[in-house]
């Protein structure tokens, strides 16, 4: 794998977070869309929760707190730069929906197979009841 092989647009196909202990949660549903895109310019990656609901209680800025959480907990966005080394796809964070993601990296395990990429994170939360991997499935 390498920068050539992975370069395009992806659709995201699922999001699920594998616990240690067997179950498996699908951080916004079972439906999800969105896409991760990686170009000579860098990457650029998106999962929204398929048919979000609309704020009901004013705008993007005047919403209530709770609508606007919601808003939040539906999305997840970043870009920056990224590099290949073998079956590891490093994601130089710029932009995020998470400000503690900004100036980071993130370190994917990525699974290339035609036209299926699944990346998924190291270990999160290693050695507690919440100990789980991340995996992210598209589709070219």
């Amino acid at each position: 794998m390498n920068r050539e092989s992975i370069k395009g647009r992806w659709s995201v196909v699922s999001w699920e977070q594998v616990y240690d202990d067997g179950r498996i949660v699908s951080p916004m549903g079972t439906e999800v869309e969105g896409f991760i895109e990686y170009s000579d310019n860098g990457m650029f990656c998106v999962v929204s929760k398929k048919n979000r609901e609309a704020f009901t209680t004013g705008g993007q800025w005047n919403a209530t707190d709770a609508e606007k959480a919601a808003a939040y907990s539906s999305y997840l966005t970043y870009a920056g730069g990224y590099d290949v080394e073998g079956n590891t796809i490093t994601h130089f964070v710029d932009h995020s929906i998470f400000p503690n993601w900004v100036g980071g990296t993130q370190y994917r395990h990525a699974e290339l197979e035609g036209d299926s990429l699944t990346l998924t994170t190291a270990p999160l939360e290693a050695g507690t009841s919440e100990a789980r991997v991340s995996k992210l499935s598209f589709k070219r």
